[in-house]
């Protein structure tokens, strides 16, 4: 057992009236010592269900995610990109309600010139949805065969780059049974959505459910002097806008404040009901068809995303330019091109190996 620990657990488990927040070096000296399992089962399962009772404070959230950087991987930006590096930030839990467009940003973007990490691990609690790892597999790229030299590789080649926890940071993996035990998504679920797995300069993208986890983000975005940020109260806390309601998002500026959007869809007739996840099979077909150019329900929901995501980091003036690019990427085949690229690359890498 680590005193040392049973002191921060004391601390964050004591109830309403005599429970206290712990300071950011605290908060990071406890996520070290969890993710290295310097503190018991007990304590760690313990500690994550009181703390989310309690739910983390900014200055928590800020030291947790100062340990991620210090124990987690790290993409290298590559030195000939001529734009600046996009994080789409997703809860690790997948997606159970509604069919994801993600990857479809992700290669709208990469086929720009943006390069674009994602990360994530397999199917795991609480929601056991369709994570980003599985739709991949399902379109040809496997990311989970590739160490962190092979990712960094593909990366550079194709813009597009996957920190897979069992392979990239095992530590975190490991943590992955203490989710399931307790039933509840811990305070390390909240810190992964803004986590940001690549060094250097980068623009971070996140999604939340529930306002005071944005309010939470950007104070511990000050704290951490991160001001390039985008918050999208998304689909299942994704960063895919939906088609049925206002998007809610909030843009970092570089002074730190920020600036709040409503995205209205139906001021561009983008407005409908989002695509419900009736099966992963049904899904990745939808998916498929898309990136194809060819027309689906899930069709809309991408240029949507892929438009947003182009007028925000400046390729398009405006909205309106953002979604006639994005549908006209799709049509013309560039994204299938840019998925056809990725393929080609990542067995490329594993005939290497073999």
């Amino acid at each position: 057992m680590s005193d040392e620990f049973r002191e921060l657990l004391k601390k964050v488990g004591s109830g309403t009236h005599t429970g206290k927040n712990l300071s950011r070096s605290e908060a990071a000296v406890a996520t070290r010592m969890m993710l290295q399992q310097e503190a018991t089962p007990a304590q760690i399962g313990a500690f994550a269900i009181a703390h989310r009772i309690k739910r983390p404070t900014s200055e928590e959230l800020a030291g947790m995610l100062d340990t991620y950087d210090q124990l987690g991987p790290k993409l290298e930006i590559n030195p000939s990109t001529q734009k600046k590096p996009v994080v789409l930030g997703t809860p690790y839990d997948g997606r159970s309600r509604t069919v994801p467009v993600t990857v479809i940003t992700a290669l709208i973007l990469a086929k720009v010139g943006i390069p674009v990490v994602m990360h994530g691990g397999d199917c795991m609690p609480t929601k056991y949805g369709i994570p980003l790892i599985e739709i991949w597999q399902k379109l040809g790229v496997d990311f989970s065969s590739f160490n962190q030299a092979q990712t960094q590789g593909i990366f550079n080649s194709t813009n597009i780059g996957f920190i897979y926890l069992a392979q990239h940071f095992p530590q975190a993996q490991d943590f992955v049974a203490y989710r399931d035990q307790i039933g509840k998504r811990p305070p390390f679920a909240t810190a992964e959505l803004v986590w940001c797995p690549i060094a250097g300069d980068v623009s971070l993208v996140a999604g939340f459910v529930h306002p005071p986890t944005e309010e939470r983000f950007r104070e511990a975005f000050k704290l951490r002097s991160t001001t390039d940020f985008t918050l999208v109260k998304g689909l299942e806390g994704s960063c895919d806008l939906a088609r049925s309601r206002t998007a809610i998002i909030a843009i970092g500026k570089p002074d730190g404040s920020f600036e709040r959007l409503l995205l209205h869809p139906a001021d561009y007739q983008l407005d409908s009901s989002d695509l419900t996840l009736e099966s992963t099979q049904n899904a990745i077909a939808e998916i498929k068809t898309v990136i194809q150019g060819n027309n689906s329900k899930l069709f809309p929901a991408a240029i949507l995303n892929g438009g947003f995501y182009l007028w925000r980091f400046g390729i398009c003036p405006n909205l309106e330019a953002g979604f006639s690019l994005a549908e006209a990427m799709l049509t013309k085949g560039e994204v299938a091109n840019q998925l056809k690229q990725l393929q080609q690359t990542c067995a490329a890498q594993i005939s290497k190996v073999h």
